[in-house]
């Protein structure tokens, strides 16, 4: 299975400085504060942006494209059921 990148290379350099940034602002406060969880989350997040920063493919993206491929056909469909036709 080869995955296609989806992001693009300014997009990744980003996506690195962004998630070293929060992930070294974690790191620095699980050091002090070991029991709370909601930094090792940070941590986590900020970790898996550097990971999509350098692999260049990003998991959400590519499920968004994949929605809007999908519904591409349904949306005129959805428009005509929801809103009233109106003549005017």
């Amino acid at each position: 299975m080869k995955v296609k990148t989806n992001v693009g290379m300014v997009n990744g350099l980003v996506r690195i400085t962004a998630g070293l940034a929060v992930l070294s602002w974690a790191t620095a406060k699980l050091s002090r504060h070991e029991d709370e969880g909601c930094y090792l989350l940070a941590a986590v997040l900020g970790a898996m942006k550097v990971g999509e920063g350098i692999v260049r493919y990003c998991p959400l993206t590519d499920l968004m494209d994949g929605m809007k491929e999908n519904n591409k056909n349904t949306d005129t469909q959805l428009t005509d059921e929801f809103l009233p036709y109106n003549p005017s």
